[in-house]
């Protein structure tokens, strides 16, 4: 069994075997096959902050970096509904178009390969199919939660709330007692869009958390946790 494991990671292309979404997202699923074949259809690519992700028939995997969800309403206001922290996939299964917008909120690094490539594959794997349907659950539980977030909490608990999200996705492995330190991908003006508050709240409130020891801020982005476990408190579920 041994042996053949490791003949099958050697068949693995070398571009994939360090690859976190490889690991842990929707490529775990594919054979070593599949990988060679989905290797050779990709491109690897750079995005500045700032650029919006051109939908363009394309898949990709976020490599490095942080990409915030938009949705322009008719009179031209745009309203942040969601984000995407490295390994996230990039993309919508089985639609040709989004009316959700994705924007590089910092230099991202992606591993983008043809949408119609991986539907064929996962009509040939259940697992990636399986998967897929994962993501999108899970994409479907992060937006109730923010429902409830945005409708229900106070402005301390939404600030909280939002830090512990960037927090856990840092650092996937939720350590609860765990200090972590990160630069928070958003502006104030940006946290405050997302969260329904006005710019002032949300420094009010990171200023509340700081005084009250649950957070350190070094500078206006670097946030530094004593632990996740004590920010969780503050979230109000």
């Amino acid at each position: 069994m041994a042996a053949r494991q490791d003949a099958q990671q050697a068949d693995v292309p070398a571009i994939c075997k360090s690859c976190e979404a490889r690991q842990d997202r929707l490529c775990g699923a594919l054979s070593a096959r599949q990988l060679a074949e989905l290797a050779e259809a990709s491109s690897m690519h750079e995005v500045l902050a700032g650029t919006e992700l051109p939908d363009d028939g394309t898949y990709s995997n976020l490599l490095s970096g942080v990409v915030k969800l938009t949705r322009d309403l008719s009179d031209g206001r745009q309203q942040i509904v969601g984000f995407h922290f490295a390994p996230d996939f990039l993309g919508r299964p089985f639609e040709a178009k989004r009316p959700i917008k994705a924007e590089a909120l910092t230099n991202v690094a992606l591993c983008s390969f043809p949408r119609t490539l991986v539907d064929r594959m996962a009509n040939e794997t259940p697992e990636l199919g399986r998967r897929l349907l994962k993501h999108a659950l899970n994409e479907l539980d992060d937006a109730r939660d923010w429902m409830a977030a945005l409708g229900r909490k106070t402005a301390s608990e939404k600030v909280a709330s939002f830090l512990l999200m960037v927090a856990r996705n840092i650092d996937p492995a939720h350590r609860p007692a765990s200090s972590i330190s990160f630069d928070l991908p958003l502006t104030r003006a940006d946290i405050a869009d997302f969260l329904g508050l006005t710019i002032e709240t949300v420094s009010r409130e990171l200023s509340r958390l700081r005084l009250d020891g649950a957070i350190r801020i070094a500078n206006k982005r670097q946030i530094s946790l004593a632990s996740i476990a004590q920010l969780e408190a503050r979230c109000g579920d």
